[in-house]
Order: structure tokens, then sequence, then C-alpha cells
């Protein structure tokens, strides 16, 4: 395995759920072993309750405010905060606020940020996307069909705004 170093800016950008994920450790690069993606989301961007059967999910938050919920627990993120969740453990966020939320993502193993990369776009630069992105009525039944080959199964409905 070799090292890897990514300076900013020069990472690979997908574009799902209206967000933009800057791939800073590929999964191949790791053995299979680790993901890590810096994710930035637009306010307002929420996923259903869900739970990962196969990765344990690890989050730092550097701007804007996130509620999650992890089970039956409500966290309330902001810069400097750490949540891991172990796999199985449904939950599900909402990013709050005005301004989007940049956290560092982490999976083990690695592989869950393939999945965004089959149900989203090539970022064509790295920022959020806009019309060139995905409308949801596009992606969303692109995650239909994709989620379970990866062990994501939706399991409720989302925070409520």
């Amino acid at each position: 395995m070799d090292v890897v170093m990514r300076e900013p800016g020069t990472s690979r950008g997908t574009w799902a759920m209206q967000s933009l994920f800057e791939h800073l450790l590929e999964s191949g690069e790791a053995e299979g072993a680790l993901g890590v993606a810096l994710v930035t989301q637009p306010p307002g961007i929420a996923t259903p309750l869900h739970r990962h059967t196969r990765e344990a999910e690890s989050f730092f938050v550097l701007e804007g405010r996130i509620h999650y919920r992890a089970g039956e627990q409500d966290h309330h993120l902001y810069p400097g905060c750490f949540l891991h969740l172990p796999a199985g453990l449904p939950h599900a966020f909402r990013i709050r606020g005005d301004e989007p939320a940049r956290f560092l993502a982490l999976t083990t193993p690695g592989g869950l940020f393939d999945l965004y990369d089959e149900v989203g776009l090539p970022a064509a630069q790295l920022r959020l996307p806009g019309e060139d992105g995905l409308p949801p009525e596009v992606e969303i039944p692109r995650w239909s069909d994709v989620a379970p080959r990866y062990g994501l199964e939706v399991v409720g409905p989302p925070i409520p705004e």
C-alpha cells in the first residue's frame, strides 16, 4: 500500500444528494479498509432514516450545523463535533441553518462512497452542484435501485424540517 497525500482542491469529486463529495481516500487506496471524503451539503438536505449493514461511519464537523438522529438519540452537531455510528444503527440527518455544512466523513470498511458515484455525477468542479447537478426526481430512483447492493436499507422517514 502506498502513501496517499492530497493537496487542497485536487481530489476527485462527486455530486450526489445536491452535495459535493471530495474523495480524500478511495477504498482501493486503503486495501478496502477505509474511505474518507470531505462532504459539503447545502441547508435543508436530509436523508431518510436508514442503516448500513456493512459499514461504520464517523463524522467530524468543520462548518455548519447538522441534526443527527442515531438510534433513539438526537444530536445537534456544530463545528468541532465528532460522531461515530456503528454498522447497523438506524440514523438520519438534516442540515440546519442558512449555511452549508462541511464535514469529514469516514467509513470502515471503505467502499460506501462508490454508492454516491453510482447515483450521482462526476463533479465538474469542486463546488456544490447547481443546474448542472441531478434533480432529486432523477437521482432518488437511482438510490432505490443501487442502495441494496451496498447494504443500505431505508427504515423510516427523514427528520422533519
